[in-house]
């Protein structure tokens, strides 16, 4: 089991701050993309991708028990 964050928008998109599901042994990437297939969009407003507190490459693994944080622009005015 792993957690999802999402923050600002993204959580507008998704309806939540958080969700838990079954998702490890692959990567970020897949995890993008599964999420997009989910919510539609999605994928178009995250910038960054942390594990555990720490930023993530597209093909960093995702492990049992990882948080991962999905993070938006920011902007500022």
């Amino acid at each position: 089991m792993i957690t999802v964050l999402y923050f600002a928008g993204l959580k507008e998109k998704t309806g939540t701050d958080k969700e838990e599901f079954v998702f490890s042994g692959k990567t970020v990437k897949q995890l993008l993309e599964e999420l997009q297939r989910k919510y539609e969009g999605l994928a178009d407003g995250i910038i960054q991708v942390a594990i555990n507190e720490e930023y993530a490459l597209l093909d960093d693994i995702i492990h049992e028990r990882d948080t991962i944080a999905l993070i938006p622009p920011v902007s500022g005015g």
